[in-house]
């Protein structure tokens, strides 16, 4: 069985923040991932709020936090952790690849997309619907494509499929966006963009098995093929449902990021907080880091 002083569940931008401070500090240190190194931040196309970049692509920042990691010669692997086991000072993580024994846990699993809960969603991903414009946009060149949602993300994505596709329609419940004004100002310069506010989609339609257009509340219909959908997160907290304090599916943690389990500690997007960005995620890892530093020393 691998031991190691701490292991971090989850290589986002508040994981591997916490790991370069843990191995500066000379502690054994794992990073878990079973997704890809950066998480949520692989989706964004541009990343303009970040101090130091003006203008940064998603991948790109992540990639470049990977590089430093592996420059300090930080262990990382992949695993789906199934569950943790507590035994005093001793915690047994059990992923589907192995079983990994620490006396140290950081949280940093992140969140995932909310889905719309439409019967036929899970069936046409990737044959029309999209949690990643980024990743997916260029499928949809000069095509017709519809963005669900109002905040900071959809319009940010938005953006970027308005220099690919034909038409890019906006659907959002509420009469008024949910996000930066610098963003609504963008949006507005464009005569590809369409916004349809105070409407829910209630259907994607569908044909040969792929997304043919979407019907709204008030019963109109929006001739896409595309389906980019950005209504909000969840957070990664099924492992842990029976051992962590949660709220509305957060982690609750004190003010050193300590978790009602002596040891376990956890920080980024998978925590109850106020503000979901980059920049309080990574100080939030810093934190993490230097607190698991200090009980280990």
């Amino acid at each position: 069985m691998k031991t190691y002083e701490c292991v971090i569940i989850g290589a986002g931008v508040a994981g591997m923040t916490a790991a370069i401070y843990l191995k500066r500090a000379g502690i054994s240190v794992l990073l878990l991932e079973k997704g890809v190194p950066g998480g949520q931040i692989n989706k964004t196309s541009i990343i303009e709020n970040y101090p130091g970049f003006k203008k940064i692509d998603g991948p790109t920042l992540a990639m470049n936090m990977l590089d430093q990691v592996q420059s300090l010669d930080i262990p990382y692997q992949y695993g789906n952790v199934l569950s943790i086991e507590v035994d005093g000072d001793h915690k047994i993580i059990k992923t589907d690849m192995e079983t990994i024994m620490t006396s140290r846990i950081i949280l940093a699993s992140g969140r995932k997309p909310r889905e719309l809960g439409l019967s036929n969603e899970k069936k046409l991903l990737g044959s029309g619907i999209s949690y990643c414009a980024y990743c997916d946009g260029m499928l949809y060149k000069n095509q017709d494509v519809v963005v669900i949602g109002g905040g900071n993300s959809a319009l940010e994505e938005a953006l970027y499929l308005a220099d690919i596709c034909k038409t890019v329609y906006i659907v959002h419940r509420r009469l008024e966006y949910r996000a930066d004004d610098i963003l609504v100002k963008k949006i507005e310069k464009y005569d590809n963009i369409k916004p349809c506010l105070g409407q829910n989609v209630i259907e994607i339609l569908e044909k040969d098995n792929r997304v043919s257009g979407v019907r709204l509340s008030d019963n109109s219909i929006l001739p896409v093929t595309g389906v980019f959908i950005y209504i909000g997160q969840i957070p990664e907290t099924s492992f842990i449902e029976d051992l962590i304090t949660l709220k509305d599916g957060y982690v609750m943690t004190n003010e050193h990021l300590e978790t009602n389990i002596p040891g376990i500690y956890a920080c980024g997007d998978v925590i109850k907080k106020e503000l979901y960005q980059i920049s309080t995620a990574i100080g939030e890892g810093a934190l993490a880091g230097t607190n698991v530093v200090k009980s280990l020393k």
